[in-house]
């Protein structure tokens, strides 16, 4: 909804602005579906050639991402908390025999289930279940798991951002591609030279619509929304990062109510449940989640 709210206001300020001034919007509405054609047609073709289909997709699809924001929100963040309380509270009381049904079908668990909206996830379930598998198999070492989830980690967040930097890639080819629908109006301008005066000059104005308008596209639209959707992609990348806290904790064998409150820890801090708010939704879940 910001995106939205800031490109009204800024394109509110460009066109106020220079209609304030004494400016005509005639020439640049006259100019724009043909400039636009060029520098947009080619910022696809562009755009199509120097990525794979995976990596466009993920820009098509992040647009979207951008202009929703972080699926993450405070409450999903205390579910979290939750939900690994419980998964390490059982390790601790009866063993990682009693998690097995959970990780291997947490579609049918009684403690994902109670997590509607994280169980629903299947990157953070997957996660969640493949480390904690990683415990009934003796892989417990807190130092070499660490390493192999930051590995993970690091892995999944450049995945995540390939979508932003080509997105960035492409705003950044805007201004070039306005100065080619630029050059072509000056190339048919040149091809009428014979004409009046008046017609020459409108025909050099739809001519420099175009380097306007790869410029605007460039500053105002794709780059700010590339850099957005960074923004996002590093947001909902907090989420593992509070599991993996948890997770290594957990493994240097802590209980888990400091396992939770060291994950609390890492949590942003706009969203991070205070000591008291987690220990009440910890207090308030069902007793028999853990038989």
């Amino acid at each position: 909804m910001l995106i939205i709210v800031g490109i009204l206001f800024t394109m509110g300020m460009v066109f106020g602005g220079y209609v304030i001034a004494g400016g005509k919007m005639a020439p640049i509405l006259k100019a724009l579906p043909i400039e636009g054609m060029i520098i947009g047609g080619a910022g696809v073709g562009s755009y199509l050639v120097c990525n794979s289909s995976s990596v466009a997709k993920k820009g098509m699809k992040g647009l979207g991402h951008a202009f929703k924001g972080s699926k993450w929100k405070a409450e999903d963040y205390k579910d979290l908390l939750c939900l690994m309380f419980l998964l390490t509270k059982l390790i601790k009381s009866k063993g990682v025999i009693a998690l097995e049904p959970h990780i291997e079908e947490p579609h049918e668990s009684k403690i994902f289930n109670n997590f509607p909206k994280v169980s629903a996830d299947h990157h953070v379930t997957d996660f969640i279940c493949d480390y904690l598998r990683m415990t009934t198999m003796n892989f417990d070492d807190p130092h070499q798991v660490e390493d192999v989830l930051l590995k993970d980690l690091e892995k999944h967040h450049h995945e995540e951002s390939e979508g932003a930097h080509a997105l960035s890639v492409l705003g950044e080819s805007f201004p070039a591609l306005g100065i080619v629908a630029a050059v072509l109006g000056i190339v048919k301008t040149m091809g009428s030279i014979d004409q009046p005066v008046e017609v020459l000059g409108a025909m050099i104005g739809g001519a420099l619509v175009g380097t306007f308008l790869g410029i605007l596209i460039s500053y105002t639209v794709a780059s700010p929304v590339a850099v957005k959707l960074q923004q996002v992609v590093d947001e909902e990348g907090h989420f593992f990062n509070v599991i993996k806290d948890i997770i290594v904790s957990h493994l240097h064998g802590n209980a888990p109510q400091i396992s939770v409150e060291i994950g609390r820890k890492s949590v942003p801090s706009g969203m991070q449940p205070s000591f008291y708010e987690l220990d009440e939704a910890v207090n308030e879940l069902p007793n028999d989640l853990l038989t």
